[in-house]
């Protein structure tokens, strides 16, 4: 997929071809190949999610959406150059005609804007990351490599126990990939152990985080403290919490007093969606209550999107950002979000889904736009795996 060849500048399309094919939790999805008429071809794997907000861009049937790339919109785009990645969004965005895409699908755009991105990138012998930077209007590397934001422990509507928040998550500080990555499997591992000694029944989330049935919602970071502190490896690690406040039933005076108590026992550094999608003011209020040392991040309020970045910035909700192109469905407006979040100075997360797939080109996007944080789940997942791995290709290769 990264095998470097001759250069051709000026390659076009000449087909693109989409089937359906299988995500990490056994659902339909979609990948898209564009071959050009050098011979080359970029193909991706999209990826959906579970707990999506209504501000999402509309994916379609995958089988509607092969179909749509199929009669629609490789007959429009058979002799497009490469490089022009800007254009080409724009000439998808105008086939589709919708505010969120829901004619031929954000699956279907998203999948052709991604093949064509890794195209691109062959035509002019340089790696995706590489392509996604020029795209950002930079050049060479970034000055950092984005943390791994790690999914430990699931709950929510991610997993069949009773915690009602999403994701507690482990962010190793580290010199590099690779080490942040041994500690993450060391600290899983110990994790495993500990709640196989208190007798919980070990099964997994839809993102291969454990998901048995805890106490109360602070229950897994007494774990995860526990073990950190096991393995000596206190000063090492911040925690996170993905609240995916959209499906909790929880007041919000006692989600503030919660998330309150979290910072204070177990030093959370990362709130991710505390409220619900349109709770721009909640979120306000409590990045107020909470101060600078916990980084309150919009998922479902953002959704990638720059109009709502624009407005969480204009209510001071948040300092920080998830982004998942398949949110807004295309590269250009994905890597314009980034572009907004960083000049707001804002905390940049790019992020997996809960169907995932073996593609890994969220990686070369948070490395290539030069993103605080890859959140990708467990790496006991091949799905998710692949992702942190290819992240370490990419900082080994420097």
């Amino acid at each position: 997929m990264y095998k470097r060849s001759r250069i051709n500048l000026m390659a076009k399309i000449q087909s693109i071809i989409s089937e359906v094919i299988k995500d990490s939790r056994g659902e339909d999805t979609i990948s898209v190949a564009v071959g050009l008429d050098n011979g080359m071809s970029g193909t991706v794997a999209i990826p959906q999610g579970k707990s999506t907000g209504a501000h999402e861009a509309k994916y379609v049937d995958p089988e509607k959406a092969v179909e749509n790339i199929k009669n629609i919109i490789e007959p429009e785009l058979r002799g497009f150059g490469t490089s022009n990645q800007e254009g080409l969004d724009k000439r998808l965005m105008g086939l589709d005609g919708t505010e969120n895409k829901g004619k031929l699908g954000a699956n279907a755009i998203l999948g052709v804007s991604l093949a064509y991105a890794r195209s691109s990138a062959l035509a002019e012998n340089i790696q995706l990351w590489e392509y996604f930077r020029k795209v950002l209007g930079k050049s060479g590397r970034p000055d950092k490599v984005p943390r791994i934001f790690v999914n430990v422990i699931n709950g929510g509507l991610h997993a069949e126990n009773n915690l009602d928040f999403q994701e507690y998550l482990i962010i190793p500080v580290s010199k590099s990939t690779k080490e942040s990555l041994d500690t993450a499997y060391k600290i899983i591992k110990q994790t495993e152990v500990m709640l196989e000694q208190s007798g919980k029944e070990i099964r997994k989330g839809d993102e291969g985080g454990f998901a048995p049935d805890f106490y109360d919602n602070f229950e897994p970071f007494e774990v995860l403290s526990q073990a950190i502190r096991e393995l000596k490896l206190e000063g090492k690690i911040d925690f996170g919490l993905d609240a995916a406040a959209n499906g909790v039933d929880i007041p919000e005076s006692e989600l503030h007093d919660i998330y309150d108590q979290m910072k204070q026992n177990y030093g959370l550094w990362y709130l991710e969606d505390p409220f619900s999608e349109n709770d721009f003011e909640k979120f306000a209020k409590l990045q107020e209550r909470l101060g600078k040392d916990v980084v309150v991040t919009g998922d479902d309020l953002t959704v990638t999107n720059i109009e709502r970045i624009n407005e969480a910035k204009g209510h001071e909700s948040i300092t920080g950002v998830i982004i998942k192109p398949n949110q807004i469905g295309t590269v250009s407006e994905s890597i314009y979000a980034i572009r907004q979040a960083k000049d707001l100075g804002w905390t940049v997360v790019v992020s997996h889904r809960s169907g995932e797939t073996m593609d890994d080109f969220i990686a070369d996007l948070a490395y290539g736009s030069g993103a605080d944080g890859l959140k990708a789940g467990s790496p006991t997942q091949k799905e998710r795996l692949i992702k942190y791995k290819r992240l370490v290709e990419i900082e080994n290769a420097q």
